[in-house]
């Protein structure tokens, strides 16, 4: 049987794919731990280990490039794979400072303030965000600690090149993006699109990194829908 497996993104767990998760709760769903592991290739491996068979992987930002290098390792195992607010590209000349200064300010103030200084950039640009929303938000950062936090970054600051091993997955595959992303923009998705002909491209108004959480109803909606497109059972 045809598991459909959810993959957090940085310091993020169930709470993302909540609505997703009651869309497709008559389906086999699973939601990855990504919490323990100390690089994106080890993430990779521990979920292809630990979910025997056909896999349906869903992964949003951090998760989305967990999804790519699982299609790497193990392409015969991935049946489809949909990216969610998430890009292909390698480590970014500067990334490292910027990123060392949120572990920083994780050990510093705690995940709270990480919290506080991090989720209203990831809101849609230009809009209020909605209190709930960031509320919840910030309530699942807090859930996580500074060290699963520089784990996480550490990882992604040593992520593989998926621009360079994309292609070669042909199997379905849905992009998803807010509008108003301003961290994953339309055009990383636009990207990974070109390299992956077969992939469709869905772009979410009024939304922005968290599209999965600041616009539950439509992006459940599309995944709901192109999973039972599949024909996954």
């Amino acid at each position: 049987m045809t598991r459909i497996l959810l993959i957090p993104g940085l310091v993020c767990d169930g709470h993302v794919w909540e609505a997703t998760r009651t869309a497709l709760n008559d389906l086999p769903v699973s939601v990855a731990d990504v919490t323990t592991q100390p690089s994106i290739t080890a993430m990779a491996n521990d979920l292809l280990a630990h979910h025997d068979g056909p896999l349906v992987v869903a992964g949003h930002s951090m998760g989305g490039r967990v999804a790519m290098e699982m299609a790497h390792i193990a392409p015969e195992r991935i049946r489809a794979m949909a990216l969610l607010n998430t890009g292909m590209h390698p480590r970014k000349d500067g990334e490292g400072a910027k990123r060392q200064s949120m572990i920083d300010l994780a050990y510093a103030q705690g995940m709270d303030g990480l919290a506080s200084a991090w989720l209203p950039g990831m809101m849609a640009e230009g809009l209020t965000p909605d209190p709930e929303v960031l509320d919840g938000l910030t309530r699942m950062v807090c859930r996580m600690t500074p060290e699963i936090h520089e784990r996480q970054m550490r990882a992604l600051l040593d992520r593989p090149d998926a621009s360079a091993t994309i292609s070669a997955y042909t199997g379905p595959m849905l992009l998803i993006v807010g509008r108003q992303d301003q961290w994953s923009p339309i055009a990383q998705h636009e990207a990974i699109a070109q390299l992956c002909p077969q992939a469709r491209l869905e772009i979410v108004e009024n939304a922005g990194h968290f599209a999965p959480v600041e616009q539950p109803a439509a992006v459940a909606g599309l995944l709901s829908d192109w999973v039972r497109s599949l024909n996954p059972e």
